[in-house]
């Protein structure tokens, strides 16, 4: 596939998303974590203006200047920006104006594709394209809190993401204790973060073969897991009792059963689907009352060969930290994932919302420990 051919998939996969949607779905922010989707529509496309337009197509002229405030997300060398807490109290720019803005990038992008672009162009082209499908993922994630959170519980889309069902069998793989290289090695796109391939030590250890399911978590719930306080670590503790969490997001018990929010609607919690929306509060807990623990990003990444992966993200033991040697690149791109590496957990492998080919073994993603709005789950380690 071209360069230019890949552009146009990304570019239409993002608004495959959002053709269920009705306009008024564009513009909710319920919480400060969730993005209106239109922001989401219009973020992706100053990307490519912002980084790759304006400095590397001659002539070019800037769609909307009041769209860099608009649409910038953190990036502080790029200049002032809209708080993001305040991205949902924007009617304008409308939804149409915003694709109107993204036709008018795309054609420019098509234009500049159609020469020899240099090395630096196509691997800022291949780095817009992975964030726009980073956004993807955030889309439907963003999508289900905006509808999950509608007391009428709208489906999105009858068809999409049919159950996956896993098995509560707990069967273990045991990894030889040794050193063990870790780290991106190739030639193809990386992010940042997943450069400085270097060795670490690892003791044997064991991890499991499958995700943790409703049912498995259940029990948790029955046997009083959200009420002792013994299984938490303190600031668990603190944001379950401050923020009164009882089941996982999306859960809610009606009837006497549990039912969840699904992009189908509300639904009945199937035992046998892995569990998901989970924080890492959350999956500690549980792993403390099972009595054993979660998987650093090490472990996971060594042995991830060895078992299914992508269904969940899955929450590590590990911080969000640099590898030996990182470097961030100069000027705004070098604010795309150094910048963040405090106060987080790292989550490895994907989801079913993730886009197709967008992960690796490893492809480090980085959330605070309470975030539980993406598709993450448990895998268990001792």
């Amino acid at each position: 596939m071209t360069l230019s051919e890949k552009y146009k998939t990304t570019r239409k996969r993002t608004e495959d998303i959002c053709s269920p949607l009705e306009t008024e779905d564009y513009v909710v922010q319920p919480i400060a974590d969730v993005s209106p989707p239109k922001w989401h529509i219009g973020h992706t496309t100053w990307f490519f203006e912002t980084f790759i337009l304006k400095t590397h197509y001659k002539g070019y002229q800037e769609y909307d200047s009041e769209y860099n405030y608009v649409f910038n997300s953190y990036y502080e060398t790029v200049g002032t920006r809209v708080i993001r807490t305040d991205r949902g109290n924007l009617s304008r720019p409308t939804v149409r104006s915003i694709y109107l803005y993204r036709k008018y990038v795309n054609e420019a992008m098509f234009k500049l594709m159609e020469c020899e672009c240099s090395k630096e162009v196509e691997e800022l082209i291949e780095l817009g394209l992975n964030h726009e499908e980073q956004h993807q993922e955030l889309l439907y994630t963003d999508i289900k809190y905006i509808l999950g959170n509608n007391p009428l519980f709208p489906a999105y889309k009858k068809d999409v993401f049919p159950k996956k069902e896993t098995t509560s069998e707990r069967s273990f793989i045991t990894v030889d204790e040794g050193i063990y290289e870790i780290g991106y090695n190739g030639t193809d796109f990386c992010f940042d973060n997943e450069l400085g391939r270097h060795k670490v030590y690892l003791d044997e250890f064991r991890i499991s073969r499958n995700l943790v399911t409703n049912g498995e978590y259940m029990l948790f719930i029955e046997a009083g897991g959200y009420r002792d306080f013994r299984f938490w670590h303190a600031e668990g503790w603190d944001w379950v009792n401050k923020n009164d969490v009882k089941c996982p997001m999306y859960w809610h018990y009606i009837n006497d059963k549990w039912c969840h929010y699904t992009f189908q609607g509300l639904q009945p919690v199937d035992e046998d689907e892995t569990l998901n929306h989970i924080s890492f509060y959350e999956a500690a807990a549980f792993a403390a009352w099972k009595e054993v623990r979660l998987p650093t990003e090490f472990e996971w990444e060594v042995a991830c060969n060895e078992f299914a992966w992508g269904s969940r993200w899955e929450w590590t033991e590990s911080a969000y930290l640099p590898y030996p040697g990182f470097k961030k690149a100069a000027g705004a791109i070098g604010e795309y994932n150094g910048k963040f590496m405090v106060n987080q957990k790292v989550l490895r492998g994907a989801s079913e919302v993730t886009s197709p080919g967008h992960s690796r073994p490893t492809y480090r993603n980085f959330f605070h420990p309470h975030l539980r709005w993406q598709y993450t789950g448990i895998r268990l380690a001792q």
